[in-house]
């Protein structure tokens, strides 16, 4: 029994080794000249402009956990249309068809909210300014 725990720690020890070898082996090897442009902020070969401390707006995070949700959801979705067919034929298809649905269900619900709340718009004006425009407009 003590012997299958040796095999871990010999395996845990090994691992250890081979990481640091390999960490001091590439501390050795690599090149060392560290310039002012090689510790610059990097932005897709750009060269950066201003500081990089700025506000983004809330919108561009939103829109875009909004995309992955979706896209998660066709990612689930894609197997089970796949294999639709064969549950047809061996009779669990309404099963899988009510669990389909409820799932788009609970997406759609979410969509639904994220609309109501005006989240989905670039332009979001605050409450103030709607009311002055309704009253430019009479």
């Amino acid at each position: 029994m003590y012997f299958d725990f040796a095999n871990v720690l010999v395996f845990l020890l090994l691992g250890l080794f081979l990481s640091a070898m390999m960490l001091g082996l590439g501390r050795l090897l690599r090149p060392s000249n560290p310039l002012v442009p090689k510790l610059g902020t990097y932005e897709c070969g750009e060269p950066p402009t201003g500081s990089a401390w700025i506000n983004f707006n809330i919108r561009f995070y939103l829109v875009a956990l909004i995309f992955v949700i979706f896209d998660v959801e066709i990612a689930f979705m894609y197997p089970v249309v796949a294999v639709f067919r064969d549950w047809l034929l061996s009779g669990r298809g309404p099963t899988a068809l009510a669990e389909m649905l409820l799932f788009i269900g609970v997406l759609a619900l979410g969509l639904v909210y994220v609309w109501v709340k005006r989240d989905l718009e670039w332009i979001k004006r605050l409450p103030a300014e709607q009311t002055q425009d309704l009253s430019k407009a009479a």
